[in-house]
Order: structure tokens, then sequence, then C-alpha cells
């Protein structure tokens, strides 16, 4: 079976990367089962070990375990967020709760723990260099964080808290995709389509076409309903996507109301029965904001800076629009308003940034910085048609990474833009003591407009800052270094994670930059300046309501794990826990809201960050990530942007070191200090204090 499985045979491809072209779904279980087994005799090995415990033999040995079930699961379950069905996602169910028992299999072990233990009390005898100190510390905390030193009895209760968590958030993420898919408003007359540009018609035509529908087609899908939102001129149908997109999962066959109250509560016990006040509590003690009070503290300053100019934000659109501005009005009425007073817009911008020339203009500004070269690679076989791989090399030829790059929609993939990987940063050693270096396999999964028969896929601004976003994730995977995989990349405190690929992000309205590659993609004509300038005034176009949309989602998922009490919520079925949701998001929003409220309507239940994804109690993080991102510019702008003694710092302090190093070290050790919330005011136009 093994020899037969192309998950558990090993690649003959170059790298190593993964056979995507031989996997078929009939393949995962067996692979997984096959793979959970031989990771569990690998673990009692470990644990009922006669030898004494030292780093290499339990510490090391530990973080190996397994390893052929960590690439099947990395491969399975990044196929299931970008190329999904039914079938994968019943297998998910059973590979999540089989994966969660294998898991706590380690982490409550006794001997195991024993014996790591023994090795934690011995640790300044054992001269450890700083890497092995650092996974030595992971290991001791990570037991202890996951119930290690519970009873037997709670121990058991902690397994069943975890084990359903996995399955909600899973089922969460399931109906959100589901519902997203669902629904398509389909235009049939032409006068719907009134005020949306050429593109944007194209892209819903084509969308109809592969849906077998007359007219044209819009969707939930973050291109789709962004681009209708903003340039449609027909209010009654706007209204009826927003609704649309802001009902999904709110009762119905796809509700999640009762997996968001059920989520919480679970997370509350977790916290409780590990010995912390709250679930909130829990997470952030060994993050970079360090308290639940450290994170309140920072959010709630930026909203008492930012919420009046949140507020004349709105009431400049009102005066521009002369009407009373609903939710669904803002982004169609704001970017009027910001055509007319910078002089331009999307529909003017996006012919200068066509995908394959931005997708060169990332590659250049690594290049650039880190000495970086991508080169396609058509004989290294990928999990989709539209997916690209590259070799990345850096400056003397040495291979880094493969990069696996996935840019377009479909039903099979979730919405949003994330970076992942088929295979972290490691080293091993061979039975004859020598070492193997494993470079990543690094990916991005975007969702732009899809190129038609007659036009490119022709990117937005704020595509090309999701660009930069992700990308920066990306080299955090491709510059890193280390042995240990928990170790290495992106593996670091999730506050500090943001840091690489939102500094990136600065680059893309910094015209030294713009200037070596925007051009016209049928002319071939560079930017005009005057374009260029009026982008770059427009960088903080409302930024006040902008900031507070993002606080409002912080400042509601740090309330949701640590003030919320639903601990005595025991009706759980639909109407009541529909109820209790919109309450609670209402109240929640409160100190927020800048657009009037409407009823019914809800983020909540589609929040797969918080509910299905690993920013629980830490989505503040993007807002602690763009006070460090904007002081760390602050230095490339003072130095030069495409400063290589100052990117050599970045990469050296920041991006190669993973978490090996304590966060707060890492961004002082770059810095020279710690970070200043100044420069973030500053870059965002909200420094000087202003009255309602």
């Amino acid at each position: 079976m093994k020899e037969k499985n192309p998950l558990l045979s090993p690649s003959k491809n170059k790298f190593g990367a993964p056979a995507f072209d031989k996997i078929k779904l009939n393949d995962y279980l067996p692979a997984f089962y096959y793979a959970l087994e031989k990771g569990k005799k690998e673990v009692e090995s470990i644990a009922n070990s006669n030898k004494q415990p030292t780093f290499k033999n339990t510490i090391a040995a530990l973080e190996f375990c397994g390893e052929e079930l960590d690439n099947i699961c990395s491969i399975f379950f990044n196929l299931n967020e970008a190329l999904s069905n039914d079938k994968m996602q019943e297998i998910a169910e059973v590979i999540s709760a089989k994966t969660t028992e294998f898991s706590l299999f380690i982490l409550l072990n006794k001997n195991l723990f024993k014996k790591i233990k023994f090795i934690w009390d011995k640790r300044e005898e054992l001269n450890l260099n700083r890497e092995d100190y650092k996974l030595l510390e992971k290991k001791y905390y990570s037991f202890i964080e996951r119930g290690a030193n519970l009873s037997d009895k709670k121990k058991e209760i902690y397994s069943k808290y975890v084990e359903q968590l996995n399955l909600l958030s899973l089922k969460f993420g399931k109906n959100v995709l589901d519902a997203t898919n669902q629904f398509v408003l389909n235009i049939v007359q032409k006068k719907d389509l009134e005020g949306l540009p050429d593109f944007v018609i194209e892209a819903a035509k084509e969308e109809a076409k592969i849906r077998s529908l007359k007219g044209w087609a819009f969707t939930l899908q973050g291109p789709s309903y962004i681009s209708f939102l903003k340039y449609s001129s027909n209010r009654t149908l706007r209204e009826k996507l927003w609704r649309a997109y802001n009902t999904r999962c709110v009762g119905g066959k796809f509700d999640n109301t009762v997996f968001i109250i059920k989520i919480l509560q679970l997370r509350k016990k977790v916290a409780k029965i590990l010995g912390f006040k709250n679930y909130g509590e829990y997470v952030l003690h060994n993050r970079m904001a360090k308290s639940v009070e450290n994170v309140d503290s920072f959010l709630n300053d930026l909203l008492e800076r930012a919420y009046p100019y949140a507020v004349r934000d709105i009431k400049q659109v009102e005066k521009f629009a002369k009407i009373k501005i609903m939710p669904w009005d803002y982004p169609y009425w704001s970017n009027k308003l910001k055509e007319k007073r910078y002089k331009f817009s999307d529909s003017f911008l996006k012919p200068y940034f066509k995908l394959e020339s931005v997708e060169k203009a990332i590659f250049l500004l690594a290049n650039k910085l880190y000495g970086l070269k991508f080169t396609l690679q058509k004989d290294i076989p990928t999990y989709h048609k539209e997916v690209k791989v590259y070799n990345v090399t850096n400056s003397s030829g040495k291979h880094l990474a493969l990069f696996y790059v996935d840019f377009f929609p479909r039903d099979s993939k979730r919405g949003g833009a994330w970076m992942t990987n088929f295979r972290e940063q490691q080293i091993r050693e061979t039975k004859d003591r020598k070492q193997t270096e494993l470079r990543p396999f690094v990916s991005i999964v975007c969702n732009f407009t899809k190129p038609t028969k007659t036009t490119p896929s022709l990117l937005t601004y704020s595509e090309v800052e999701t660009l930069l976003h992700e990308f920066g994730h990306a080299l955090h995977g491709i510059l890193a270094q280390g042995k240990y995989p928990s170790l290495t990349g992106t593996n670091v405190a999730r506050d500090f994670v943001e840091l690489p690929s939102q500094i990136l992000e600065n680059w893309g309205l910094e015209e030294e930059f713009l200037k070596l590659w925007a051009k016209h993609y049928k002319t071939k004509d560079n930017i005009p300046k005057k374009l260029l300038d009026s982008l770059i005034k427009a960088k903080n176009f409302h930024s006040g309501y902008f900031c507070v949309r993002q606080l409002s989602f912080g400042i509601s998922d740090m309330a949701l794990h640590t003030k919320v009490n639903l601990d005595n919520w025991k009706k759980y079925n639909t109407k009541d826990c529909v109820k209790k949701v919109l309450e609670l998001e209402n109240k929640l929003c409160k100190k927020t809201q800048v657009l009037p409220a409407i009823k019914g309507c809800n983020f909540l239940t589609s929040f797969n960050h918080i509910f299905s994804g690993g920013y629980s109690a830490g989505y503040y993080s993007y807002k602690w990530a763009e006070m460090l991102e904007a002081d760390a510019f602050e230095l490339f702008k003072q130095k030069g942007i495409f400063n290589k003694t100052i990117a050599e710092k970045f990469r050296k302090n920041i991006l190669s070191v993973g978490g090996t190093i304590d966060a707060e070290t890492a961004y002082k050790n770059f810095r020279g200090r710690a970070a200043k919330i100044t420069p973030l005011l500053k870059s965002q136009g909200i420094g000087t204090r202003i009255k309602l």
C-alpha cells in the first residue's frame, strides 16, 4: 500500500515537490491511517524508552515525530481550502478528529511529559544554543498550556473540549464557503448594469456563462461583490447584494449562530480548566502584546483617535451624496468622492496593474532587497491548471524554496487571500549523522478577477496591496533558516507574523518602485506622473473610517473571548441562537458604529478569522503589526527604500530567525529600540486629535 500511495512514496519530482498530479481522493484516508499509526509508534518509542532523557533523544526526536503525517496533513488541509468539494469536506471531518486525537495523545502523555520536564529542570546545565533552548522552551510550555499538569479526569474533559472545538470550527468554515457559493445575483437587463466599468461587466458575463445563466452573474466572491458595491449606481441591487453578503450563515441551511455560541462556550471552558480567567488571557500570555489589558488599551487608544475621523469621513460622503448613507451606499459614494477629489479612479489605474506585471514587480522587489530570483518550473506538477510554481534562488544561485501561486476564484476555493506552506524549512540528521536541509514549499492563494477572452486580469490598487501583503508572508517562509520546522518561517507570535506582510504594502505607494514596472498593458507607456501623484495623495482617503472598521473587528473579537458570558446559554435551537448572536454583535459594535446598524445583518457568522482560522483573541494583531511596520518602514524611508544594508538587517533579524528568538527582542535587534506608535498615526493621517 505504501509504495503505491503517492502521499507515502518519496516524491520523484525536483526538490521533492509534492506529486499533485498523482494524488487522488481515495489516497488520503489510507495514507493518513498508515502515517497516524507510524507516528504513534514513534511517540511511544520516545515516551517508553529506558534511556535517560536528553535533548536529542527526546526534544529533537519529538519535533520530527509523525513526519509523514505532517506532510499528508499539510497537503490535504491546504487543498481543502483551495480545491475543496463535498468528499474533501467529509474526509476533513474524519482527519481533523483523528489529528486532534493524535495531538492530545502526545500532549497528555504522562511519560513523555516527565522526560521533557526532566530536561527542562536541567536546562541551565545543558549548555544549549539559542535554537535548541527555544525548542525546549516551546515543547515544555506547549505541554503545560495543553493540560499536561491536569489530573487524569480533567485531561479527559479537556480532550473532549478540544475535539469538539476542532469539529465545530471545520463546520463553521464549510458553512461560510457553502453560503458564499449559494447566492448569485443574475442580471438580465442591461439597464441594471449602469455605473459598472467594462472590466466588471465582462467578468460577470463570463461568470454567467460558467453557471449556464443568461446575462450577467454577480457573486459573493470578493472581486465580484466588492466591484458591484463600488461601481453600481443601482441602489436597490447594491442593497440586495450587501444584505446577501451580510446575512450569510444567519439562520437557515448554513446557520453558524449555534456554532458561534458553542465555540465561545468551549473556548472559555478550555481556558478555565487550564487555569486562565478567560480565553483571551490564555491566548495572549505568550504573545508579543503579553496581556488582555495591553491589547484593550492599545485598541481603545486608537479608537479614541480614529473615531472622530471616521465620523468626519461619513459626514463628507453624506454631504457629497446628499442622502443618508447606508452601508451599501458607502463603497459607491465614497469612491465617487475619491474620484472627484483626486481626479482618478480604479478604472484609470487598472490598465497599469496587469496581474502578470504585478507578479514580475514583486519578484523585482524581492531581487532588489534580497537578491532573489524566481524561475517558472513547468516540469513540477501543481494541484490545479491555474496554479504556477517557481524555483526561488539567492544571488549565488542556491535553491531556497518552491513558490506556488494560485490567483483566481473558483467555487472550490474559500474567499480571501492567504499564504501557507506545503513544507516548512528544516534540517534533518540522517542515520550516518549527516545533515540534510529541506527547503520550504511556500504558497500564496488569492481571489483576483479572472482574465477574459479580450482582457487580461487587471488588478485594482487594493488587490495590488493584497498581493504585496501575501508575498510579504511568502518571503518570511522563503528566507527562513533553522533546524526545527516549528520554529522556522512564519512560526512566530501571531501578533508579530503580520509585520513582514504589512511592511511590504508600503512599497506599493512609492514612486521609485512603481515607475520601474507600472506600464499600460496595451500601450506599454509608464504610469503618468499625474496619476501616480493622485494615487499617493489618496493614500489616507477615509483612513479614519477604515481604521475604525478594523478596530470594530479586533475589539469585538477580544470582547467575545474576555467579557461575553455565555456560561448559562443552553438554547441551541436556531431561532434563539440567531437572536442572541444578533443582539451580541449590536452590543459589541455600539462604540465603533459609524454607519447605521441593519436589523438581521451580521458579520460574526462569517468571521472565518476567529471561528475557523487562527485569529481567535488575536484579530488585534493586524493593527498591532501596523504599528510595527510603520515604525520599521520609517527606517527604510530614511535610508532608502531599496537600501540593501537595511534590507539585510530586516532579513537577518526578522525574516530568517523565525521563532528562535522572542518577538520583542527580534524587533529591537532590527530597529535598535522598541516600536513606537507615532509613525503609525502619522502614516494614517490620524496623528492629531480632533473633536466631533
